[in-house]
């Protein structure tokens, strides 16, 4: 297999590995910037995902970059 096959393959795990946690977080009622991002990086722990629980009440967020500017240090 050539490299550029090999990176090809790659790029298709990680894209769908991102969807997929996409997908899954909002099931599982969580931040889903974070579970795309990490899937993006390393597509396995699409597994991990599937094994943790769902979470109760408001589904965590990030702030956003106003909210960190005009928040007190």
């Amino acid at each position: 297999m050539s490299f550029l096959m090999g990176s090809v393959i790659w790029g298709v795990a990680a894209l769908s590995g991102a969807a997929i946690a996409g997908f899954l977080a909002q099931l599982k009622n969580r931040d889903y910037s974070v579970w795309m991002g990490w899937a993006f990086v390393f597509p396995p722990i699409v597994f991990y995902y599937l094994l943790l629980p769902t979470h109760r009440g408001p589904r965590p967020r990030q702030p956003t970059l106003d909210e960190l500017d005009s928040s007190p240090h």
